[in-house]
């Protein structure tokens, strides 16, 4: 059967299309070309926000009118339920982000309409990956315990698990076999990896360094395996950012200097309400101990506007906040209530141009933040992982430094092919808020 899947949301959902791709290639399926040429549609939903879940369940009901087999998967469905196929009566199956693993057997039985919301995807589904890649992501947490009062995650992925670390580095070591250079770990709070449940048994060799700490341990793993050249995770709470941790940012080259760290707001009577159990100086003091072994360390992170009841001032704090952390990136996401949350039962009481008008003031200010930063790096020399051509102009190669910036750049005729996934300096000469532009070292 030829199949399509469309994904919507975040990296974990990007890594669990990747996983279901693998498990139905394997099945012995292949990929469809497009819509037109598939007889089988799965569609990934988010429902972080409700724009999100609108997009993903409104695709859905296209398709299932097109009188495709169609499925749906993911957080939506683990929010809706049964309510799944009042929304989408056509539906012929739904499956929860836990029970991917069963995709397979669901379309081998083809009895429709069937929902799982189980838990069976903990072992295949998290290690199928689809072949041919030089990055790869890696998922090492699932779920999340953080119970921010904004957020439907807990509720929809489950609690906080730790794969136990020879299952990841066995996963990393395969992938690097195959052709992989460079892995991004995922969790929604990775750095949280081992807290909860045991992440390393007794029958683990000791850690080389003396690290203590599960995560920084498992960086150390990883550090050892040869041939891995980059390693990146994404997202991190600055309660992870310890002293083991900067530890392992020196003493590993191929851990990348670049960390998603979301702070949501810079007024502490909002990141109280919210639930983030830390306070701006403590935020602060996780950006000023980053950036203090390394000033061009890149951060970025996440900011939610319009919170019920944040204030002008609370506003203007977290405008604040975000310029004295000097983010390289943030992205801005405009408060949406959603059911059974905390703050779902307060009132949404910023209007929506407010929320529109804050929106618009700090992506202007990260702009202009972008080109500064950006711009100090205009004359030095960057280690870039070619990724290919570049999207907006094929004549271009694209790649990214190890702080995550996209670094573009001519290459003549002449010059030795280039591959994916090989390593390369480039001088930087130019610069804008969002990109680099180089030329090859002669």
């Amino acid at each position: 059967m030829k199949f399509l899947v469309h994904t919507y949301g975040c990296q974990m959902n990007v890594r669990d299309s990747e996983a279901v791709e693998a498990m139905l290639l394997a099945a012995g399926h292949t990929k469809a070309s497009g819509e037109d040429d598939a007889e089988l549609v799965i569609v990934n939903s988010c429902t972080v926000r409700q724009k999100a879940e609108e997009k993903a369940v409104g695709k859905t009901g296209n398709l299932c009118a097109a009188g495709k087999l169609t499925g749906l998967m993911g957080c939506a469905v683990k929010r809706l339920g049964e309510d799944v196929f009042k929304r989408l009566p056509k539906l012929d199956f739904a499956v929860g982000p836990r029970a991917i693993g069963l995709i397979p057997k669901i379309i081998a039985d083809g009895r429709y309409p069937r929902l799982e919301l189980g838990d069976d995807m903990m072992s295949q589904a998290l290690a199928s990956h689809v072949e041919g890649g030089v990055q790869a992501f890696v998922t090492v947490l699932v779920g999340c315990d953080n119970r921010c009062s904004y957020c439907i995650v807990p509720d929809v992925r489950g609690h906080e698990y730790s794969r136990p670390a020879r299952e990841v580095v066995a996963e990393v070591r395969a992938l690097v076999e195959n052709g992989v250079k460079e892995v991004c770990l995922l969790g929604q709070s990775v750095l949280r990896y081992g807290v909860r449940n045991p992440a390393w048994f007794d029958s683990d060799p000791p850690s080389a360094g003396g690290y203590r700490e599960a995560f920084p341990r498992l960086l150390e793993a990883l550090a050892a395996i040869p041939g891995l050249k980059r390693i990146r995770f994404t997202s991190a709470h600055p309660k992870g950012c310890t002293d083991e941790l900067m530890r392992a940012y020196r003493e590993f080259p191929q851990v990348c200097r670049h960390l998603h760290l979301p702070v949501q707001s810079g007024s502490d009577r909002i990141l109280e309400d919210m639930g983030r159990h830390y306070t701006r100086a403590e935020y602060l003091a996780a950006v000023a101990k980053l950036r203090g072994f390394d000033p061009e360390f890149a951060l970025t992170t996440d900011v939610i506007v319009g919170y019920p009841g944040e204030t002008e001032a609370d506003f203007e704090a977290t405008r604040s906040l975000m310029q004295e952390a000097g983010f390289d990136n943030s992205f801005v996401f405009k408060y949406s209530p959603r059911p059974g949350t905390r703050s779902a039962a307060k009132p949404d009481d910023v209007p929506k141009a407010e929320k529109e008008r804050r929106d618009q003031v700090l992506l202007a200010d990260q702009e202009a933040r972008g080109l500064a930063r950006n711009s100090r790096l205009v004359g030095t020399v960057r280690e870039v992982m070619v990724e290919g051509p570049s999207k907006r102009n094929k004549a271009r190669f694209s790649g990214r430094d190890s702080g995550n910036r996209i670094v573009v750049w001519d290459v003549s005729p002449d010059s030795p092919p280039l591959r994916t996934g090989e390593m390369v300096k480039l001088r930087i000469i130019d610069a804008h808020a969002q990109i680099l532009i180089a030329e090859n070292l002669v």
